[in-house]
């Protein structure tokens, strides 16, 4: 049997496995709900909550909540991967830049987001510019700083080898530094995707007439266990497909990187 053939069998039964296991727990819940060993108030039954789901996407009462949920969460993020990513590459290449400027980013990253909010409310209102400056906050100082480890660990023989090609100071960044930073980089792109999306969400919590945020408010005001679940299952299930999005990404711009 050849190692191609050992490895796909092997995936088969990881992911066999695991639908198994997700199976079994859905079982136990679904159980100690229905036996009552656990009241309705507090944890719903899967299959209630699958038909939750089908309500809410039947209805097309989730797609209006789902947009302005994501519409904040790409302006946050992109927003935050683009300024994190820039920020990192001054603050290393500048001289001495990262020594001025560190202690302040160190202070900012330290202060807790949510005593914040109160204020962005003051200064942005609460619409979208809201929501985005919230994401943001939740996204920006992890990819600045995993951007700043990144690009420290490039080998110093591949910047002597630009140095010899004489690259010019945009080359050697984009053929080394980046090629070399990217793993570390989507390692903070993925992080921070889950935790802007929950940044977008506790925004519409706070303060908000729409998004999935203010929908699972409504949900849970109500005591409607069933449908707030149904809403924790449909973010999860958006994050899952956010992350997966990225991986793909990391894959293609590494893969190309690598071949260049």
């Amino acid at each position: 049997m050849s190692n191609y053939d050992s490895n796909k069998r092997y995936r088969w039964r990881i992911i066999i496995g695991q639908v198994v296991l997700l199976l079994a727990c859905l079982g136990i819940i679904e159980y100690i709900v229905r036996a009552e060993i656990v009241g309705s108030l507090y944890l719903s039954k899967p299959t209630q909550v699958i038909e939750e789901i089908y309500k809410l996407f039947a209805d097309g009462e989730i797609f209006h909540h789902l947009i302005v949920t994501l519409k904040e969460f790409a302006a946050g993020y992109l927003l935050s991967a683009f300024t994190g990513i820039a920020t990192g590459l001054f603050l290393v290449l500048v001289p001495h830049a990262e020594s001025f400027f560190r202690p302040f980013l160190s202070a900012l990253l330290a202060i807790p987001k949510v005593t914040i909010i109160p204020l962005l409310m003051l200064w942005l209102g609460i619409g979208l510019s809201h929501k985005v400056a919230i994401v943001f906050l939740f996204c920006f100082f992890t990819i600045a700083f995993n951007t700043i480890t990144g690009i420290k660990q490039t080998a110093e023989a591949h910047l002597k080898v630009a140095r010899v090609f004489e690259a010019s100071k945009l080359q050697t960044i984009v053929k080394v530094i980046l090629p070399s930073a990217a793993p570390t980089i989507f390692v903070s792109l993925r992080v921070s995707a889950a935790t802007g999306l929950v940044g977008a969400l506790f925004g519409e919590m706070v303060a908000s007439k729409d998004g999935l945020g203010n929908l699972l408010v409504q949900a849970t005001s109500l005591y409607d266990t069933a449908k707030a679940f149904a809403i924790i299952t449909v973010v999860t299930v958006v994050s899952v497909l956010i992350i997966a999005a990225i991986d793909l990404l990391e894959k293609r711009v590494v893969l190309k990187w690598k071949s260049t």
